[in-house]
Formats: C-alpha cells, structure tokens, sequence
C-alpha cells in the first residue's frame, strides 16, 4: 500500500518531471484537444517505461496511472492556454 506522503511524491514528481512540463509543451502546440491528451497521455506511459527501464515488470500501476493524468491534464491545460491566447 502507497502511504500518503509516498502519493504525494509521487504527483509531485510527474508534476515537475515530463509528463507535466512536456505535456504542456505538447498541448500549446495543438487547438485539437483529442489530439493534446493523447498527446499528454503517451508523454506519461513513455515516461514511466523510461524510469522503469523499459520492463514492464518493473512499471507500477498507480506510477503508470498518475503519470498518464498528470500528462492528460498538462496538455489539457496547454491546450486551454493556446486557445486562450488564440482569441486575445
């Protein structure tokens, strides 16, 4: 079992690390929202498989799941920045 503060590094990682910084680079570049999370959403599985390195028995399910929506949301937020922008 994860502890709380194990969850928390966790977030915060992938948060600083590439699935939340190159997930936003990736979502400004589109206005395609469909595009942008799936964008985000391989920067966090292939992330993950990098730090694992490349075995996938080393992945962990809840590193794999808040990498993929830490991703997703980064890029999310990317594309709601460039659309933003779009319209000033």
């Amino acid at each position: 079992m994860l502890g709380i503060l194990d969850l928390l590094g966790t977030i915060g990682g992938n948060v600083l690390s590439l699935p939340g910084i190159l997930g936003l680079a990736l979502g400004m570049m589109t206005r395609n929202w469909i595009l942008a999370v799936v964008m985000g959403g391989f920067v966090g599985i292939a992330e993950t498989l990098v730090f694992a390195g490349f075995k996938l028995a080393e992945v962990q399910m809840i590193d794999l799941f808040i990498a993929v929506l830490v991703g997703v949301l980064a890029s999310s937020v990317g594309c709601a920045i460039r659309h933003k922008g779009a319209t000033v």
